[in-house]
């Protein structure tokens, strides 16, 4: 360039083009970005049409007889368990600790396994066919799943080979699935920096916020502008009705946890009788399981099937038509066998269902408060005490019921759901179950070492399944062969 071009003679203009801001790099990666947002945005839609479409076919088969899913609900669970028993077994569970997992382990073929397009392809159909014989489970985890691996496929034909960068995308496509999920943009950003990574990461929290806008405007102009629970106009007045934040916080909370430690079947304790019964034939347990669900669901009266969505709107909305008291404590046990059955299918939805059963259970015990608002904030509690992320929970509740007249209720008792909940488990259960993920995972990373370093990797069986991690005399066998 000539030293009379306007570019070489202007100081200011050649600083300006050559901010970071201009860097065709930076640029590949907001294209990179937005592209994945969208896609993501566009799966998370179909997913959602699809998991009804899927419910509402097992609604008409209930239609023909309620011994139905006595029969076909535990052979469909065994095949589930059976079909993810090899290199599917990542689909399995809610998706979420396979992301945590993969956000931390910057291991190349950690995160092929963990999140490769077959892996994301059959966590959909695998949920799809769970719910089509009535697993209560929910699809907003394997959304999660299913962002983060499009968003790591993505990155990668992109060409952004760096672990970092890779967690980025992996992280974005995370929270851009969870917002699309709940229509819910701002619990997309805090559920990524409270439950996946764990921190806030200063120079990524626009580019975060940018895929998450990119992602909710798609599903905007689709979906339009709706409150997942409908607007749910409820209010805590100050005095007497406050005990409802106490109540709500200590039971529901107290029962999250206990959730909580029922689906992570340690192996130690009370519990470990169940792990060792699992472990021994995990196809035959989950029909075992799939048959404990079919019959709470004619104790329930065909209630506690599925995502619970219809029932936790009805309390919500306080309508004339609801499950009946006995709904919230049925659906928890039904959350528990769906989820010992190894079978993909996420716990948010399940867990606002219960949330809202317990809420309206408290309410009967507390005349001078709203119903409407014990119920909101028995469903706040519970998911905290599940999830153990009390901020995700309180703008889930909130963004959900479009309600912001109760912020400060919701806050609180979460925060209290969350303190009881540790009582049960003091590690949230995403983080437990990751953190189960990589230790096997280093594990056995060790151990092939030690024995092979140039043999072909594959996921062994993790305890994060409640399944036997192979011993060291097996893998020697696999090594050999």
């Amino acid at each position: 360039m000539s030293a009379s071009s306007p570019k070489a003679s202007n100081p200011r203009l050649r600083s300006v083009l050559g901010h970071e801001f201009f860097a065709p790099y930076q640029w590949k990666r907001r294209i990179a970005l937005w592209s994945g947002a969208i896609l993501v945005a566009l799966a998370s839609i179909l997913f959602a049409k699809t998991s009804d479409w899927a419910y509402g076919l097992f609604e008409k088969l209930l239609t023909h007889g309620i011994w139905i899913p006595l029969i076909l609900t535990p052979l469909v669970f065994g095949l589930l368990c059976w079909v993810t028993e090899g290199r599917l077994r990542a689909a399995r569970g809610s998706g979420i600790p396979q992301v945590i997992a993969t956000i931390h382990v910057e291991d190349t073929s950690f995160r092929a396994k963990m999140l490769a397009l077959p892996i994301a392809v059959s966590k959909m159909v695998l949920t799809l066919l769970a719910l089509a014989v009535g697993a209560s489970i929910g699809r907003e985890g394997p959304t999660v799943h299913v962002g983060a691996g499009l968003m790591h496929w993505l990155g990668r034909r992109f060409g952004f080979d760096d672990p970092k960068a890779l967690s980025r995308f992996i992280l974005a496509g995370g929270a851009a699935g969870i917002a699309a999920a709940f229509n819910t943009p701002l619990a997309g950003v805090v559920f990524a920096i409270e439950e996946l990574a764990g921190t806030f990461e200063h120079r990524f929290s626009g580019l975060l916020l940018t895929s998450v806008f990119v992602g909710g405007v798609v599903s905007l102009g689709i979906l339009g502008n709706y409150a997942y629970f409908g607007t749910v106009q409820a209010s805590l007045p100050l005095g007497h009705a406050w005990l409802a934040v106490l109540q709500c916080g200590i039971v529901c909370g107290l029962a999250g946890g206990l959730f909580a430690r029922l689906i992570l079947l340690s192996r130690h304790g009370p519990l470990a009788a169940i792990g060792r019964l699992r472990e021994r034939n995990p196809v035959l347990f989950a029909v075992g399981c799939g048959l404990a669900l079919a019959v709470l669901g004619v104790l329930s009266h065909n209630t506690v099937y599925g995502t619970g969505y219809a029932q936790a709107r009805a309390f919500a909305q306080n309508a004339s038509d609801t499950p009946g008291q006995s709904f919230g404590v049925l659906k928890l046990l039904a959350n528990v066998v769906s989820y010992w059955a190894g079978i993909p299918g996420g716990i948010f939805s399940p867990a606002l269902a219960v949330g809202a059963g317990l809420g309206h259970n408290i309410a009967y015990f507390l005349p001078h408060a709203p119903e409407e608002a014990v119920v909101l904030l028995g469903m706040s509690a519970y998911l905290a005490g599940v999830t153990g992320a009390p901020l995700t929970s309180a703008v889930i509740a909130m963004e959900l019921t479009n309600n912001q007249d109760m912020v400060i209720p919701i806050m609180a008792v979460c925060l209290l759901a969350r303190a009881a909940s540790s009582i049960f488990a003091p590690t949230p259960v995403y983080k437990d179950f990751a953190e189960r993920m990589i230790q096997d995972f280093e594990r056995q990373q060790a151990e092939r070492q030690a024995m092979a370093p140039s043999s072909a990797e594959e996921i062994g069986a993790t305890s994060a399944y409640g399944e036997p991690v192979a011993s060291t005399e097996t893998e020697m066998e696999e090594s050999d062969r």
